[in-house]
């Protein structure tokens, strides 16, 4: 995927806070690599983001979850395109604004996964009884950390309760969504052949996320509805500062 038709007066290839985050992403990355092959510690359980009903839940987690990733090419997908459209975005608002973007719509995308998952865990919680849901709660991490887990609903609710969201993707998706908002016409290149405009693109992507987060494919790892949620957070907070910006003048 390419771009063109945006010529800003003033770029940086590689603004600060763009720089910054690839950085960390990928110190974060490799601490997580040493720390699981070296220490048999697995780094993602402590800053990873937990639903907010499990006992392995932090607050902090909502920001730390950012910068942990499942695999290198996970890492390395949300790295490009934060590379490929934060770096315009941050030489058009500058560090302040795009950090204060950046962070919002990845609190903002852990946020609506944990109201999703809130709604999952309310719809399956009539088909199991109090005991094993109690046993689920107490329990369930345990039996996960020994690569094991209930069968059926019960499973199903321990895997909500007790594993982690990870990723710059909610992020990421809030940056795609700005990209589209501001850039429209911007055509970009679909496997470096196929062009789009950028707001028709984001659309497309947007409603394939939807589709996919309410297929709820047990078998599909994917957050697609913190994808979403870092774009409706974005697209507030877009809004926004457009509106502040109309009252100032």
């Amino acid at each position: 995927m390419s771009y063109e038709q945006f010529r800003p007066t003033s770029f940086r290839i590689l603004p600060p806070v763009v720089k910054n985050l690839l950085i960390l992403n990928g110190l974060f990355y490799l601490a997580t690599m040493v720390l699981e092959t070296q220490y048999q510690f697995d780094l993602s359980k402590t800053l990873g983001l937990h639903f907010f009903l499990s006992e392995r839940f932090r607050p902090y987690q909502l920001v730390t979850y950012m910068f942990m990733h499942g695999s290198f090419m996970h890492l390395f997908f949300n790295m490009f395109a934060l590379w490929m459209f934060g770096n315009i975005l941050e030489n058009y608002w500058g560090p302040k604004r795009f950090l204060t973007y950046y962070v919002i719509t990845g609190i903002g995308a852990g946020l609506i996964q944990m109201l999703v998952t809130y709604f999952r865990l309310n719809s399956l919680y009539s088909q199991i009884s109090p005991d094993d849901l109690n046993k689920i709660i107490t329990q369930g991490s345990e039996i996960l950390d020994q690569g094991k887990n209930w069968i059926d609903v019960a499973g199903e609710i321990n895997i909500l309760l007790n594993t982690s969201t990870i990723g710059a993707s909610g992020a990421v998706f809030g940056i795609l969504l700005a990209f589209g908002m501001l850039f429209p016409n911007t055509l970009l290149y679909v496997y470096f052949a196929i062009p789009i405009k950028a707001k028709w693109f984001v659309i497309i992507y947007g409603a394939a996320e939807l589709f996919s987060g309410i297929a709820n494919n047990p078998n599909d790892n994917v957050a697609h509805f913190a994808h979403l949620g870092g774009m409706l957070f974005g697209f507030i907070l877009i809004k926004y500062w457009q509106k502040k910006r109309s009252r100032t003048f």
